[in-house]
């Protein structure tokens, strides 16, 4: 399928849908300047996020998920189908972190929405109507909330966050920026951040109702990145990696 440029930037979402079925030829001013694939990973049971070391020839359920996580002490992903084991984080993982985790707290101390950090399950459905239909779990390095009524009785969030955050490491690059960005938009999160430790940037999406992207944004050193979801929210680039070796 060929598809004008313009029109891929407006419907982004329907156009990376399609890409299960067939590639999608990109132009621009009458020329093919890309191509847009469909990204499959293989098809394993258990994910490794740096060594690939599981294999089955099915997908895995909700409920193998659960007692996989139940029988095990290791923190892991469901996303489509296919379990992700969560590799440790490192330092500086952790430095931008909670450089961005740190300033979040006090933007909204004392506001109704909130931010949290892993490890914490996000339960997600894309675009299915329950869970049950679509079972994601993910645990993003900082999140969002505004709606604090969706929070069970046993004490685990099942909404949507507003803004989710994560700071990419080699071993999670393909997950991040492919599996995840796609989960995201679907599931109605308005505003994704990656923060990029190698060249010290934040990749900033913002996401329509209709769940396509809206604008994105690659913030690099001596800027800033503003939230489109919320007013006066913005973080200096400088500040997040100052302390990353």
């Amino acid at each position: 399928m060929r598809v004008n440029a313009t029109d891929l930037q407006n419907t982004f979402g329907k156009y990376l849908s399609l890409t299960e079925k067939e590639d999608i030829v990109i132009v621009k001013n009458g020329k093919s300047v890309a191509r847009l694939v469909h990204y499959a990973e293989p098809d394993y049971l258990l994910l490794h996020e740096e060594a690939k070391e599981y294999k089955t020839p099915r997908k895995v359920s909700y409920e193998e998920y659960l007692a996989l996580v139940n029988s095990s002490e290791q923190r892991y992903e469901l996303i489509d189908e296919e379990i992700y084991l969560m590799a440790s984080p490192t330092l500086n993982h952790q430095i931008a972190v909670s450089e961005i985790a740190g300033h979040f707290h006090n933007y909204f101390k004392g506001k109704r929405c909130r931010s949290l950090t892993a490890p914490l399950d996000v339960k997600l459905f894309g675009f299915a109507s329950k869970f049950e239909e679509d079972p994601n779990v993910v645990q993003p390095d900082v999140i969002v909330i505004c709606d604090m009524d969706k929070v069970s009785q046993d004490n685990k969030y099942e909404g949507i966050p507003t803004l989710v955050v994560e700071v990419l490491s080699p071993s999670t690059k393909g997950k991040d920026m492919v599996v995840k960005l796609n989960l995201y938009m679907k599931s109605g999160i308005r505003e994704y951040w990656v923060a990029d430790l190698e060249n010290k940037s934040i990749f900033q999406y913002s996401f329509s109702p209709e769940r396509d992207i809206v604008s994105l944004k690659n913030i690099k050193e001596g800027d800033t990145v503003q939230s489109t979801a919320f007013e006066r929210l913005e973080l200096s680039i400088n500040e997040v990696f100052a302390e990353c070796f």
